[in-house]
């Protein structure tokens, strides 16, 4: 299988040809998380995967603390791209941004997977509450407390092959942004909307997320209408990276790609 090469272009990476596949990434992320999914898709799709404002090579730029606002931010850059449809994926916070992304340009998704997320921003099931990582966030700096976080969305902790590139990707972003894309979690609540995401819609999710355990997940499938499901046995809060390749599969098979080695 050929292999296109990654090319980041300002605030995003992207990747390929064909119909455009939009990654976007989660809570102290950014678009280099999703290096496997861009290299081993692109012969197949256009694959974009945008940084978000304050996070990966965007960390510069002032964050919003406001899921809609990110919302707002993918869809203008794949408007200024002309692209006008897309299949969308989001994870973790990323998966809050595309439920807006869904509910504000519905006509512009063809297909919406939604992975390791869930319709509230304030979980009572996450690993530490909201404020609790805020308080954290002042006292210990963004870097220690990437590395905390980070290291709970593996199996392995700190010991697993990606968890040093998520901890970097982490310790890139500003107090203000990790603040406010806390805050913009604490301010959000998508479940009245649920009814609305009428696209072919997946929902993806590791059987050992502390991040979003299985109530998050088990709302989106029950809430959207023909939605299916996926979970993922042996896997944390980023299946994406712990076994890429079943990753990669589950969303190959979604996305309709037939005899083609992903």
């Amino acid at each position: 299988m050929s292999t296109a090469a990654l090319q980041p272009l300002g605030s995003f990476s992207r990747a390929g040809h064909g119909s455009t596949v939009v990654l976007v990434h989660g809570y102290l992320g950014g678009a280099a998380m999703w290096r496997n999914q861009i290299e081993r898709f692109s012969d197949m799709f256009d694959v974009i995967a945008p940084d978000l404002a304050g996070f990966g090579e965007a960390h510069a730029e002032a964050s919003p603390d406001r899921i809609e606002a990110h919302a707002e931010f993918v869809l203008d850059l794949l408007s200024r791209l002309g692209i006008e449809r897309f299949d969308l994926v989001g994870h973790s916070m990323g998966g809050m941004i595309v439920q807006e992304m869904a509910r504000m340009a519905p006509e512009r998704i063809s297909r919406l997977v939604l992975y390791g997320t869930g319709p509230r921003g304030v979980m009572p099931d996450r690993f530490e509450p909201i404020e609790t990582s805020r308080q954290r966030m002042r006292r210990d700096g963004v870097a220690a407390t990437a590395r905390r976080i980070a290291a709970t969305w593996f199996r392995d902790g700190a010991n697993a092959p990606a968890y040093p590139l998520c901890a970097e990707l982490g310790a890139r972003v500003s107090v203000e942004t990790a603040i406010a894309g806390l805050d913009a979690m604490e301010a959000w609540d998508g479940r009245a909307g649920l009814a609305e995401i009428t696209m072919p819609t997946l929902v993806l999710w590791g059987d050992g997320d502390r991040s979003y355990a299985w109530p998050q997940p088990e709302a989106l499938w029950r809430g959207i209408a023909g939605s299916r499901l996926a979970v993922v046995p042996g896997c944390a809060h980023n299946v994406h990276q712990e076994k890429p390749s079943l990753f990669n599969a589950l969303i190959a098979d979604f996305l309709g790609v037939v005899g083609r080695s992903v």
